[in-house]
């Protein structure tokens, strides 16, 4: 019996039982369309990240209180939450990094938060501001849609001006231009000057379209707290990035012990979240593999149960000359197609899955998303249908032929 023709008994025996062929397949289905999905949506998060990395330049240095990389730090950790709300980062330190570092930084940012309550007529908002220094739209790559930045005289003076994020700038004003208009924050009155173009968030974290920015002294004086959240530097060319770390943490050692501020570049940001990044990826994929497993077990039941059913079937093709090797290959062909069928499915549904989800939550099915969908499910269907070919496989035909 030549391989063509096992391989068409085997495709007539699935279509033979389309119902019960299906719902075998269903637990591949699941399990490869919920782990191309959930990848995709790994693989579409860290090219966000690289993108948002990527539009700020590659020339920016930061400083922030404490240690977010430590031990315990990681974003969030605790030592480096209680070291955040301290006041260590000082805006005399900051002048001071600037006048004797004129040759490899071009310029920096100053920026601290607080909270408050927007108004616009009846609209009212609760909001994030954002205090920064003028520099902030050139160094952050962070151009205006309409109206301009507030220049360095509003931020020396303290003047009550603002520039909006274009999606609270929306929601308090509608499609009414904001520029040049009155708005209420925690009852001062602040000059609407400029609308940001759309940026949307970074890493993860709140949607920079929602930021109320205002000059960083109008924070300090408006609402009683001195805190900066974190010193943003550019480099006058991306070469100089390591010779402005090496400056940054001489000139901070000056006022500041070791623990008390980490200086770090995006290359080590980028490589920490995408870090945190893969492993969520793995844990995820890792996860929705599970189901694979049970996908395959249904396989090798349905299987079992099959070369049962067919007993008489297998004793009349060993009679007629089969040899227990090709009726090996004749269920193993058949478990192995109904997996690689069911991973077909499951991988478009997961690309449909991805397609609709692109507009709230970067999703991205790769190639390599694609091949370990169809080698797991083949080989899935290969281990879990090795049992019932095999029993087929050594069933007497002279027993099977007796099988009522």
């Amino acid at each position: 019996m030549p391989f063509g023709f096992v391989f068409t008994i085997a495709i007539k025996a699935i279509l033979v039982n389309k119902t019960r062929s299906f719902l075998t397949m269903l637990g591949v289905i699941i399990g490869v369309g919920s782990v191309v999905l959930l990848t995709s949506i790994g693989t579409g998060l860290q090219a966000y990240v690289s993108d948002q990395f990527t539009s700020l330049g590659g020339s920016v240095v930061f400083v922030v209180p404490g240690d977010p990389f430590g031990d315990g730090g990681g974003f969030g950790g605790e030592t480096s939450m209680i070291e955040s709300t301290k006041p260590l980062l000082k805006r005399t330190y900051f002048n001071q990094i600037l006048r004797n570092t004129r040759g490899i930084i071009k310029d920096g940012v100053v920026s601290g938060f607080s909270t408050g309550e927007a108004k616009y007529k009846t609209t009212t908002k609760k909001v994030t501001l954002y205090g920064v220094t003028a520099s902030y739209g050139s160094v952050n790559k962070s151009d205006t849609a309409s109206g301009e930045w507030f220049t360095d005289v509003n931020e020396q003076k303290g003047d009550r001006v603002t520039v909006l994020g274009p999606k609270i700038a929306e929601e308090l004003f509608g499609t009414i231009d904001p520029v040049g208009k009155k708005l209420q924050i925690e009852s001062r009155s602040y000059t609407v000057v400029g609308v940001l173009e759309k940026k949307g968030s970074s890493f993860g974290g709140p949607s920079f379209d929602n930021y109320v920015y205002i000059p960083l002294t109008t924070l300090f004086d408006d609402f009683n707290t001195q805190l900066i959240d974190n010193f943003t530097f550019e480099a006058v060319s991306q070469e100089q990035v390591p010779a402005v770390k090496a400056a940054l943490e001489k000139e901070l050692g000056r006022y500041l012990e070791e623990d008390e501020f980490t200086v770090f570049d995006q290359a080590q940001l980028l490589e920490t979240i995408n870090s945190v990044l893969g492993m969520l990826t793995i844990g995820l994929g890792g996860i929705a593999a599970i189901s694979l497993v049970v996908g395959g077990i249904g396989i090798m039941n349905i299987m079992l149960v099959s070369v049962t059913e067919r007993t008489r079937e297998i004793g009349l093709r060993k009679a007629l000359g089969a040899t227990p090797d090709l009726i090996l290959l004749q269920f193993l062909i058949e478990a192995a197609l109904l997996s690689v069928l069911g991973g077909g499915i499951g991988l478009a549904i997961a690309y449909l899955g991805s397609l609709a989800i692109q507009p709230f939550f970067p999703a991205r099915v790769t190639l390599s998303a694609v091949m370990l969908a169809f080698g797991v499910s083949t080989v899935v269907g290969l281990i879990f249908g090795a049992a019932p070919a095999r029993r087929a496989a050594r069933l007497s035909p002279i027993e099977a032929l007796r099988y009522e």
